[in-house]
């Protein structure tokens, strides 16, 4: 056999390649021809299930008419799962049309104003849905946080109050949360129709309100919660039930747990008191000598006389509850101690008895700042017109929209910078120390010190946005 030649051999080569190529070529489509395979049996499966589901949703429908739309049936089964979908009712029209110097709670800024328009979309009617709300005095406002710019969100924060410290989303207020909703307690002014005016908010305009609920301390503030568990002593009588109600109304007006004017208006209530059971008294016993007048209204037991008893000695000691009260006036923070005489069972109705906060919520690492204004902002700002101020005489200075003067202004430029509107990250960090934020129709520029936060300029805004 003849030698071969180098062409041979280069030829030989690029076969040997052009070989291995369509072998790799061939295992890869191998490959992708078992991928397509596995697929195709789980869309098998899955159309089997789905088409089994189908023929039992059938059978349960023949089985109970009539039988509800697919809509009615997905929108009742996302209810109980809870995966529902919101609309809101309206749209917030604020003071604060940026991010940037917004109040992080509704407290800290407490002129601030805001208006919420019910859409005719949810009700036809918008202002039948608020008739009995202007009863009240404050609404909780559920809304979202439309402003958050992404949907992540992480197990831990760090909230500006903590200086970088980090701590549980579920233990702050922060709006990077898995379901992106707030809730703040606002101030209700006014209605006007169907527009609710607000005050004390802390929402940006155009923020959408899912809901709102009326404040009710009753049911919302631990401190003002009754605890009723007394039983009853007759169900067909009122007058035990009377004179028990009394006797908690008298013994937690006398819980050492409220405030310290409680002490120094201890004498005063005690006569009342005691007047109150001397007629209570007085009242059974004149009707002693009457059998069945007794037998027709009431008999007070034996145990609720010996109460009534200890609380008449108790209240008629004057000189004990005036020591007292002068011994704990001279102490700012008085410890949660019961008098010697009160020994029921019922609980302190205080806020050191019921609720209880972070510490870091009271005392912060970050202290508030002093705010100043120099003396060309202070002129700026009086160039601003209050709300809805009559006459066209001077229409060419600029005019708020929703607060009523420049001193109600400055008051909330102190409230918002007082509290330290910066990031941890521009408050440690960063080298520039110029702040700027807007406030209803004025543009505010100030920069930050050692404590304090300096106003500069006060300009009204150059174009305004609106919102719906």
């Amino acid at each position: 056999m003849s030698p071969l030649c180098d062409c041979c051999c280069e030829h030989i080569q690029k076969l040997n390649q052009q070989v291995s190529v369509m072998r790799k070529e061939i295992k890869n489509l191998r490959q992708m021809l078992d991928g397509a395979v596995r697929a195709h049996r789980k869309h098998l499966v899955s159309v089997q299930a789905a088409v089994s589901k189908i023929g039992l949703s059938r059978d349960e429908k023949d089985q109970t008419p009539p039988p509800p739309s697919p809509s009615e049936h997905s929108a009742q089964t996302a209810l109980e799962q809870g995966s529902i979908q919101t609309v809101p009712i309206g749209y917030i029209s604020s003071c604060f049309s940026m991010k940037n110097g917004t109040p992080r709670q509704p407290t800290i800024c407490g002129p601030s104003r805001a208006e919420l328009r019910i859409q005719q979309s949810v009700f036809n009617n918008p202002d039948h849905a608020l008739v009995g709300l202007e009863q009240y005095s404050h609404v909780w406002v559920i809304f979202l946080f439309h402003k958050n710019g992404h949907l992540s969100y992480k197990a831990k924060v760090k909230p500006p109050r903590l200086n970088g410290q980090r701590v549980g989303v579920y233990s702050t207020r922060s709006p990077h949360r898995p379901n992106a909703l707030g809730l703040t307690l606002a101030r209700l002014d006014k209605i006007e129709g169907d527009t609710l005016h607000l005050s004390d908010i802390d929402m940006i305009a155009g923020t959408p309100v899912l809901d709102i609920k009326p404040y009710i301390p009753e049911y919302d503030s631990p401190d003002t919660r009754m605890n009723i568990d007394s039983e009853p002593y007759d169900s067909n009588s009122d007058q035990p039930n009377s004179a028990s109600a009394l006797l908690n109304e008298e013994t937690n007006t006398f819980s050492p747990c409220k405030h310290s004017n409680t002490y120094a208006q201890l004498n005063i209530k005690g006569e009342r008191t005691a007047e109150k059971v001397g007629s209570l008294f007085s009242e059974n016993k004149s009707e002693t000598g009457n059998p069945s007048r007794v037998s027709a209204q009431f008999s007070l037991p034996k145990d609720l006389h010996s109460v009534l008893e200890e609380v008449k000695a108790y209240v008629t000691q004057d000189d004990i509850c005036q020591v007292s009260c002068e011994s704990n006036c001279q102490v700012s923070d008085p410890p949660q101690t019961r008098p010697s005489g009160l020994t029921t069972g019922h609980p302190c109705f205080g806020e050191e008895a019921y609720t209880t906060i972070a510490g870091w919520i009271r005392e912060p690492p970050v202290a508030s700042l002093d705010v100043r204004f120099t003396p060309h902002a202070e002129r700026e700002l009086a160039e601003f017109l209050p709300k809805h101020l009559p006459g066209n005489s001077e229409s060419d200075r600029p005019r708020f929209k929703f607060l009523r003067s420049p001193e109600e202004a400055a008051a909330a430029i102190r409230g918002v910078l007082s509290a330290d509107p910066r990031s941890v990250y521009r408050r440690t960090r960063c080298r520039d120390r110029l702040f700027f934020f807007t406030l209803d129709t004025a543009d505010i520029t100030c920069w930050f010190g050692q404590g304090f936060a300096e106003v500069v300029q006060v300009r009204p805004v150059e174009c305004e946005k609106p919102f719906q």
